[in-house]
């Protein structure tokens, strides 16, 4: 078997594999087909469509919730500088007295 006849040999075998997977293929795709009944596939696109609204509903209080969340946590967080302010000038004004009955004693 000279090189020609080797790739003519080769060429058709692949043809013949390529048919035979094609028909397998054609055949398995032929008797897999779905004959169910049409309102078994409206009954399960109304439940996809159930589906997606109570997804889009559950998006909408999760973007309100993280909303309020913010905005109770940048509400806390003003409150909290606002104590450690009053804290430091509460601590100011301790060390001033402190200071004031110290020189009071001494003089």
């Amino acid at each position: 078997m000279n090189r020609t006849e080797f790739i003519i040999a080769t060429a058709v075998i692949l043809f013949v594999a390529f048919g035979m997977g094609w028909l397998a293929h054609w055949l398995v795709s032929r008797f897999s087909r779905v004959t169910g009944d049409m309102s078994e596939v409206d009954r399960l696109a109304q439940h996809l469509h159930e589906a997606e609204e109570q997804r889009d509903q559950a998006l909408l209080y999760l973007e309100s919730r993280e909303a309020e969340l913010g905005a109770q946590l940048a509400q806390t967080e003003a409150e909290l500088r606002a104590t450690m302010d009053g804290l430091r000038e509460a601590r100011a004004e301790s060390e001033e007295l402190r200071d004031y009955i110290d020189r009071i004693r001494a003089g």
